[in-house]
Order: structure tokens, then C-alpha cells, then sequence
């Protein structure tokens, strides 16, 4: 049984800086964004599993016996084996939730994921408690902000967590706890797994921000906590202007084929900025004062252009950083460009009627604004009576 009533919560993800360079080997820096998603988690009906993901319309309930027999058909071969996600499981889970084959809506592959880690974590550390699990989220979906990252981490901890593999570290009294390393580490493994059922090959980045928070750096496949990152204040803009991932890097391949001499440079110099924004921040204090933002501002504005030579810019980018500089702010893209989401700094001298003056001619362009921070911390406990009012609102949907 499962007698406590906690809430989990992970950050999502912004590229600071490395979009596009990273996929052809040069460093890209990824950051937690204080935009979160929240799990509450209570003891349930005896002998059921329920989930509710309001965000996406999700309201599933299913009986522990009938997981327990799905479980046997997806477990590893070999004893305390992990089943990997692999086409035959996911089919297996599929059927057995009503999911038509190929289905790639938001509803769709977060039900899979929970049923999976469900299945995979009870088949390795045993059953799944009956709990009664609500999931919801701060962070827009298919914004290229990790989301489906936060969401993963969220529901490894709380189910390795309700199974007994790691630690319930909240005790009686304290607002907030966190994992130890070696929980985490377990924590981003199994969340990865969840990322795999949504998207297939994810890099890994947007669930090991999500479980250690802070930034990153990733290159060729290997990622590196930064040693020290400050808080940055930043406004966090989306252009709402839909665009294709695939689309954008495979324009960037092209561009880089046909024009070699000329964009190899530009990636250098991508890289370069990376490298050298990796540097300032891990020398910078935990919350710096105004000096230290020029220099940000510089690898923003320089970033951006690079980007544009891409050919990964979009004219509703273009208006976000037109606009933003009206107000002496400093923005650029984060992610795969061609709309989607930006960044400005503010500095901390930035006055509040000019961070409002900004935010109010940006959601005159249509955008949607939120001003938040860079380097949040990544998964942590909760006592549900320490969380906001919106939260708690949220989460009392169900």
C-alpha cells in the first residue's frame, strides 16, 4: 500500500545556445527552464491504477490484475531482465489500451508511456501500488521545450519511487526534498525509456535536463553537467508558427553540401560561441548582477545571425527580436527555429514596466509570453501544501 500523498515536478528545456551545429558534432549548451510539470500522486481505489493527464485529455483506470497478466507478456526473456521498448511490447500495450497502430497524437503516446514504465518498473522491482496519479503541465506541448521529458521524469521517480527502487527522500514537515545521485542517475535511465516510447531515438538532452536541472552540455553524444550555473531571468516567447523539425535540419544539411567553405565557418563559430558561454557562466555568481549580461547579450545577437545564415530564421523571429530590442532586450531562437520559441535576457536592472511594456507588444503579435528562469533545479519532492495555489488548483481537476 501507498499511504502518502506527495507531488513530483520537473523542469522543461531551452537551448541556449548549439541549435542545428549540434547535429554535425559542436557543443550545444541545454538548460532547465522554471516552467514545470507536476505529479501528484495519493493512494488510489484498492486494486486499480488511475492516471489523469488534464492537459491532453487523458482519464484512464485500469485493474492491477489485468496489468499483472499484460506484464508477463511484455517482460524481459532472462530473470530481472529489463524489457527494452521494442515493436512487439509496444504492440502488446497498444492493443491492450485501444491504441491504433501508428497513432502519434499527444494523448496517445502518453498513455503508452505510462502503461510502459508502469509494466517495465513493476516487472523489475514489483507491483505498482493502487495510486491515483494527475499529471499537469506549465510547459506548452510540441513547443520544442521538453515537455514529454518532464513529463517521463516525473513519472519514473514516482513509480520507482511507489516500487521501492529508490528513496522517499520528503520527510515529515519539509516543503521540498531531492535524490540522491545515484537515484537520479536510476531517475534519467528510465525516463529515457519513456522518451524512447514517445519519440523513438531521443538524444537524451531534454530527460537528463529534466532529472539533474541547471545546463548541460551536450557533444556527440556525450553529456556533461555544467559545474555551476547561475539563475538567469529570461522571457520565454512562442511564436505559436507551427514547423518541422525534419524539414529545418534537413534545409541546414543542404545548405552546408552546397555551400561548404562558406557554412562550416558559420558552425565553427556556433560552436565557438557554446564553448565560450559555458566558460562565462560557470565563472559567473549565482545570481550575477548587471555586468555580467553584456557579454550574453553579444553571444545572443551573434548566435541569432548565425542562425538566419542557417537559414533556420522565420519573419515571426525576426518581429520577436525587433521588439524585444525596442525595449534594450536581447533574443534569439531556441530549438529547431522556423518559428516555434525564443529567448530574451533581463538583465536584473531591467525595470518591470519595461519587462511588461515588452511582454504586451509581443502578445500584440499573436505570441504567447512567460517570464520565468534558466538553470532551475531538475526533479524534486514535494509536500502538496508547499505548492502554489494554480498548481494545487490544477492538480484538483480530477
Amino acid at each position: 500500500m501507498w499511504e502518502r500523498e506527495l507531488a513530483v515536478s520537473a523542469p522543461g528545456k531551452v537551448i541556449l545556445h548549439g541549435e542545428h551545429a549540434v547535429v554535425l558534432g559542436k557543443v550545444a549548451l541545454a538548460v532547465a527552464l522554471d516552467l514545470r510539470t507536476f505529479l501528484r500522486l495519493r493512494p488510489g481505489a484498492e486494486g486499480q491504477l488511475s492516471v489523469f493527464l488534464p492537459g491532453v485529455g487523458v482519464r484512464r483506470s485500469w485493474d492491477t490484475p489485468g496489468l499483472r497478466t499484460l506484464r508477463g507478456r511484455i517482460a524481459g526473456k532472462g530473470p530481472g531482465e529489463d524489457p527494452l521498448p521494442r515493436g512487439k511490447q509496444l504492440d502488446a500495450l497498444r492493443e491492450f489500451a485501444g491504441i491504433a497502430a501508428g497513432a502519434s497524437a499527444p494523448e496517445s503516446l502518453a498513455t503508452l508511456a505510462f502503461l510502459y514504465m508502469c509494466l517495465a518498473i513493476s516487472a523489475k522491482y514489483g507491483d505498482v501500488p493502487s495510486v491515483d496519479i494527475v499529471v499537469w503541465s506549465e510547459l506548452p506541448t510540441g513547443a520544442g521545450l521538453g515537455s514529454s521529458a518532464a513529463y517521463a521524469v516525473c513519472l519514473a521517480a514516482a513509480l520507482l519511487m511507489v516500487c521501492g527502487a529508490i528513496s522517499c527522500p520528503l520527510q515529515e514537515g519539509e516543503s521540498t526534498a531531492r535524490w540522491t545521485e545515484e537515484e537520479l542517475t536510476l531517475i534519467n535511465s528510465w525516463a529515457f525509456r519513456g522518451e524512447q516510447v514517445i519519440h523513438g531515438n531521443p538524444s537524451g538532452v531534454d530527460n537528463a535536463v529534466g532529472t539533474w536541472g541547471g545546463a548541460l552540455r551536450y557533444q556527440a553524444g556525450k553529456i556533461t553537467p555544467l559545474k555551476r550555473v547561475p539563475t538567469l531571468r529570461i522571457l520565454l516567447t512562442n511564436t505559436k508558427v507551427p514547423r518541422s523539425t525534419k524539414v529545418l535540419v534537413a534545409g541546414v544539411k543542404e545548405k552546408i553540401l552546397k555551400f561548404p567553405a562558406i557554412m562550416n565557418p558559420v558552425l565553427d563559430s556556433i560552436d565557438a560561441i557554446s564553448q565560450e558561454c559555458q566558460s562565462v557562466l560557470e565563472v559567473m555568481p549565482a545570481n550575477p548582477s548587471p555586468e555580467h549580461y553584456p557579454v550574453l547579450e553579444e553571444f545572443f545577437d551573434i548566435n541569432q545571425h548565425h542562425l538566419n545564415v542557417l537559414g533556420v530564421g522565420h519573419p515571426s523571429l525576426d518581429r520577436l527580436c525587433q521588439v524585444t530590442a525596442s525595449h534594450s532586450l536581447h533574443s534569439k531562437l531556441t530549438g529547431a527555429g522556423g518559428g516555434g520559441c525564443g529567448i530574451t535576457l533581463l538583465p536584473p536592472d531591467t525595470s518591470p514596466l519595461a519587462v511588461e511594456a515588452a511582454k504586451q507588444d509581443l502578445c500584440a503579435c499573436g505570441f504567447e509570453c512567460w517570464e520565468t528562469k534558466i538553470g532551475a533545479p531538475g526533479v524534486t519532492l514535494h509536500s502538496c501544501s508547499s505548492l502554489s495555489a494554480q498548481v494545487l488548483h490544477a492538480l484538483a481537476q480530477s
